[in-house]
């Protein structure tokens, strides 16, 4: 799920092509509430459609709710730099090799199973990655960037792949291209950034490389070999990704109203 502007003006570009551009609604495959950011005071435009989204198909674990990495609340400036140490993948890297299905049954929503869940995070991946993203005992990574080939997030529509990419500290993710379930389950959770790049970084980076992910001037610099790397803009899923997630971003907006608290 994710919220947009009208799709006649929400506009980001198509994974598949960097000329293309098409609205986000289509982007992640989800038929959208008719909301706008780009003018909230014009009231009629800034409703929140709950009949649109009740009627809306949802993944097979949609009803699995997620804690937002961000508070609603948050007043905080727009994130705008990431910084960290990479972890390089190639191509189609599956939604099993992220987060095995025997490790579905960890509730994101309990604390302690989240973290847990983070503690399994690429842990399905070939033995043909021979560093680990995960130190054994550990429940975090020291990779904050995933850097990836072709078609990252391709398999099964769950959800637990973003949050364990998320839970095990994750901020980003830049690839050459997405599967779109992935993509669009990325900026519903608000767990990391998808971002793609205009070329094959991952063929120009190594693991263990330092880099700099700069969102608002879509780059990215890796200081361990001196070059930069053209990404393509985040758009409309930025401000929902830094919300903390779809529904996070819509109490944050005032699109419906925030919870009570008992």
């Amino acid at each position: 799920m994710a919220v947009t502007a009208h799709a006649s003006s929400a506009l980001i570009r198509n994974p598949s092509s960097s000329a293309a551009a098409t609205p986000l609604s289509r982007r992640l495959n989800y038929p959208l509430p008719s909301v706008s950011f780009l003018n909230s005071a014009t009231a009629n435009s800034t409703k929140w459609h709950l009949k649109t989204l009740a009627a809306a198909p949802r993944p097979p674990r949609a009803a699995v709710r997620f804690v937002p990495r961000a508070s609603a609340d948050d007043s905080s400036i727009a994130v705008s730099t990431f910084h960290g140490v990479c972890y390089v993948v190639k191509d189609n890297i599956d939604t099993d090799q992220i987060i095995p299905a025997e490790y579905l049954t960890l509730v994101p929503s309990k604390p302690d199973e989240y973290k847990k869940l983070g503690s399994y995070a690429m842990i399905g991946l070939p033995e043909s990655y021979r560093t680990r993203f995960i130190e054994p005992g550990e429940s975090e990574t020291k990779y904050s960037i995933v850097i990836a080939g072709d078609n990252f997030g391709c398999g099964s529509s769950r959800e637990h792949a973003p949050v364990a990419l998320g839970a095990a500290g994750v901020k980003a993710v830049v690839a050459e291209s997405y599967a779109r379930i992935f993509f669009r389950n990325s900026v519903a959770t608000g767990e990391i950034y998808p971002l793609e790049c205009e070329g094959r970084i991952c063929d120009e980076c190594s693991t263990g490389d330092v880099v700099t992910i700069e969102l608002k001037e879509n780059k990215l610099i890796n200081h361990s070999t001196g070059k930069e790397f053209a990404l393509k803009p985040i758009g409309d899923a930025g401000p929902v990704i830094e919300a903390g997630g779809i529904f996070a971003y819509a109490r944050k907006t005032g699109m419906i109203p925030a919870q009570q608290t008992a």
